[in-house]
């Protein structure tokens, strides 16, 4: 007779090769687990960040003490607000900006030479989470340089955007003609060393593009490199502060 251990083996075969007992994938398993712990790690409850509106049908359905995802710029109904008063609901904000952007709106504008330019950029800073205020041109018909300058140096000097971006064909005349503008310091550049050094040690608010100097993918470095950098020693705010200074005197009549 088999003594007892070889009989369990026998058993534990047999059930192993039985219809519908075959051995799990490992594979498989390790898929679920990971998708159990997806849903575990999960912050919300229903993510609704597509949204810049929210309603009182959006927010129906959830549990008392809900959390959902909405969007950076959300707005609410005032029925949406009031449920989610009653449910004590949780909104956490979806932030689309890419991580080291320094700014969250931009003013950009453009002269015919820089259009196109600009209508490629206005894509990469929508596509990097940014607010974009366009004040033109829209066409490649011809135009001045200066007035487009001007009205994107306004909007950064009345503080309607954080900061701001001109493009004609060099780049130089629309730096001359933002930095008309009270409390503007624009920075033509052509390299991305030169547009964070505009930042860090001048304080610039405002980047001077020259669409025929860089490529595409040469301005969209320099862009993220503005961006991404600020003026922080003390040293170079004391510079910046005499460059003000100059402009108060000859602005004020002294």
């Amino acid at each position: 007779m088999a003594d007892r251990n070889e009989i369990k083996r026998l058993v534990r075969e047999a059930l192993e090769k039985a219809p519908g007992k075959a051995s799990p994938s490992p594979g498989v398993e390790h898929l679920k687990v990971n998708s159990i712990r997806k849903d575990v790690e999960k912050k919300w409850d229903r993510d609704e960040s597509s949204k810049r509106l929210l309603t009182e049908s959006d927010l129906k359905g959830l549990p008392f003490k809900a959390t959902i995802r909405v969007a950076e710029d959300v707005q609410l109904t005032p029925l949406a607000k009031d449920l989610v008063a009653d449910k004590q609901l949780s909104l956490v904000k979806k932030d689309t900006r890419t991580p080291g952007l320094r700014v969250k709106s931009i003013a950009i504008g453009c002269d015919h030479g820089g259009f196109e330019t600009k209508e490629a950029l206005k894509s990469f800073l929508t596509g990097n989470g940014l607010k974009v205020r366009d004040f033109g041109t829209d066409s490649k018909d011809a135009v001045d340089y200066p007035d487009y300058a001007h009205a994107v140096a306004r909007a950064v000097s009345e503080r309607v955007a954080e900061a701001g971006i001109v493009i004609d064909g060099a780049g130089i005349g629309s730096a001359m003609a933002a930095n008309k503008v009270p409390g503007i310091h624009a920075a033509a550049c052509y390299t991305t060393a030169l547009a964070r050094n505009s930042r860090e040690h001048n304080g610039a608010n405002v980047l001077s593009l020259g669409s025929g100097q860089n490529s595409l993918a040469e301005l969209k470095e320099i862009v993220h490199a503005f961006l991404s950098t600020e003026i922080s020693e003390p040293r170079h705010k004391k510079r910046v502060a005499k460059i003000d200074a100059i402009e108060r005197q000859y602005r004020d009549g002294r």
